[in-house]
């Protein structure tokens, strides 16, 4: 470890990964890059507890283009790793996302928000009630008036693969990774710049830019610069089932108006839901709730896919989101006082599909000063101290 680097990014999960290898894919950048990750083998991150999915179905045109970027990414996955023979293929597994409508309102929202999908360029579908049931026979939609649909590369992937990928091709090109936690940072004399941070094993490392890649932990990480910002972590259920009746086609990452997704997952079935009350939880609390099968995701199911009235719970877990309680949507870029301190926090459930687009945002702006292919000015920190919320209406 040397006593100065150009970039220390905290964190070295999925977004820490991607901003250290785009940074190493990046020809403007020639610098060193320390990545610190308290806990090497990612168990608790959101990156381990994630579904992996990806869709286009947004209200935002930006966030449509960056899904749009990964799915391109996913699918051409070890064209962009350099061609590299060892780096695998990756399957966008395209079942779609079915967003279904339970009055005329949310009709009437979805069909704009088509609109919105289809003039950039995403294959969105809104389909009737009767279209609904001619294609997806297993649903029961007595109490649906319509739905919308995406078929082209809206699904989900094996987003392991992709981040042990970017953490290994990184290293490979001279990122060091570390086993360590910043426990402070110093800043300079007017306090616009972090000049150092100390680590927990007590050494102070000199640095050039800050990367808060901290997941749900984002605001401790800010903290040591003066900084606070709107994330905390909010607990996320998720369920894989088996079902005695098995259906006789692909079921498509279904959102129940009761806000309970349920999807295909390989031979089983994945279903998930947010608790009815969503507080802020402890940094380790990971306790499933299990009332929330029986009382909550069963049910409904039940209710939506009546074939899931024989059911069996394979695996269960509750992993938590870097839930950005301001807007739900990233904080991406430099704090608006202290200018080497970089935001990647805050995604809300989006954070793996907008991972290749983000790092590669972050890299391009830490490489040159400024965003070179997506404008990801939408997404700066200036919007939380203006009260100017970046406005999603297609938050799951």
């Amino acid at each position: 470890m040397q006593g100065s680097y150009d970039v220390i990014i905290v964190g070295g999960a999925m977004y820490g990964s991607s901003v250290a290898w785009w940074l190493s894919e990046n020809k403007d950048f020639n610098g060193s890059v320390l990545v610190v990750e308290r806990d090497p083998t990612y168990e608790f991150t959101s990156t381990a507890h994630t579904n992996s999915c990806m869709r286009q179905q947004f209200s935002a045109p930006i966030n449509i283009k960056i899904s749009q970027f990964a799915a391109d990414f996913v699918k051409n996955f070890r064209a962009y790793m350099g061609g590299d023979d060892r780096v695998p293929e990756l399957a966008l597994q395209s079942y779609g996302y079915m967003y279904l409508a339970g009055d005329e309102t949310r009709a009437a929202e979805l069909r704009a928000a088509q609109a919105v999908q289809t003039a950039n360029g995403a294959g969105t579908q809104h389909m009737t009630r009767a279209e609904i049931q001619a294609a997806y026979p297993f649903y029961n939609l007595e109490d649906i008036v319509a739905g919308n649909i995406n078929l082209i590369d809206e699904g989900y992937f094996d987003g392991g693969t992709l981040f042990d990928w970017w953490k290994r091709s990184a290293r490979e090109r001279g990122v060091e990774y570390i086993h360590n936690s910043v426990t402070a940072m110093t800043k300079n004399a007017n306090g616009t710049k972090v000049e150092s941070v100390t680590l927990a094993s007590g050494e102070v490392i000199s640095c050039g830019t800050v990367v808060n890649a901290s997941g749900p932990r984002a605001v401790l990480t800010s903290r040591m610069a003066g900084i606070e910002i709107p994330v905390e972590p909010r607990k996320r259920y998720t369920f894989i089932f088996d079902a005695e009746d098995k259906l006789d086609r692909d079921l498509p990452l279904t959102i129940d108006p009761s806000g309970v997704h349920m999807r295909s997952e390989g031979t089983y079935y994945l279903a998930g839901c947010p608790p009815d009350e969503d507080p802020a939880v402890d940094y380790d609390d990971f306790t499933q709730d299990h009332t929330i099968w029986e009382e909550k995701v069963w049910p409904v199911l039940a209710h939506r896919v009546p074939a899931f009235e024989r059911i069996k719970l394979i695996n269960s877990w509750a992993g938590h989101y870097a839930y950005n309680t301001f807007d739900q949507n990233a904080i991406i870029g430099a704090h608006t006082e202290v200018e080497n301190f970089i935001f990647a926090n805050g995604f809300s459930g989006h954070g793996f599909q907008q991972s290749p687009a983000m790092g590669r945002g972050i890299a391009e702006l830490i490489a040159t000063g400024s965003y070179q292919t997506l404008d990801l000015a939408p997404f700066s920190f200036a919007r939380i101290t203006s009260g100017s919320k970046f406005i999603e209406k297609a938050v799951i």
